[in-house]
């Protein structure tokens, strides 16, 4: 943990803030968002190897414009990436070809426990698929409507993000 305060301090983000003074749900209301996975017609290593970088989602988060991202550390397991000069994410878990996150708690805001696991899975020698899946709480919604409007408009954003992705790796 010393190590994920000392990356956020280098980014210039108060490590006061990290975990401390949330606000938690009584009664959290968890949901997964499984996008829907996008084959690549090529090897998963060489997918991976043009989009799997962790400050790589600069490139793929939104079609055309790539967006500022700074990271501290190696792109292991504890690094962590600054996204848009506002969005933090820790990085949680690391594979061959896919990696986990999380966003910190910040002091005073909602803590929705929001992770996130973008992974490239081989089909054959020649072709892969891209999954991403989001995880967060959401019982700060007002209602059920609300959950599932705040539901549709990441699966729309993040999906757009998988597409993303499969054109960047498949260019030539």
């Amino acid at each position: 943990m010393k190590s994920a305060i000392f990356k956020l301090a280098a980014l210039g983000i108060a490590a006061s803030g990290f975990g401390a003074g949330a606000a938690l749900a009584a009664e959290p209301d968890y949901v997964a968002i499984h996008m829907d996975p996008v084959e690549v017609n090529m090897p998963a290593k060489d997918v991976w190897a043009k989009i799997g970088g962790f400050c790589d989602i600069k490139k793929w988060i939104v079609a055309g414009r790539e967006i500022p991202c700074e990271m501290t550390g190696s792109g292991d397991v504890g690094s962590v990436r600054k996204i848009g000069g506002a969005v933090i994410e820790v990085m949680t878990a690391k594979t061959e070809t896919g990696y986990g996150y999380t966003q910190p708690a910040v002091e005073g805001k909602w803590y929705n426990l929001y992770h996130g696991f973008l992974e490239v899975v081989p089909l054959s020698k020649s072709k892969s698929k891209i999954m991403y899946t989001l995880m967060l709480d959401e019982s700060d919604k007002a209602d059920q409507a609300a959950k599932d409007a705040d539901v549709a408009k990441r699966k729309t954003q993040f999906q757009a993000a998988v597409n993303n992705m499969k054109a960047l790796a498949e260019a030539k």
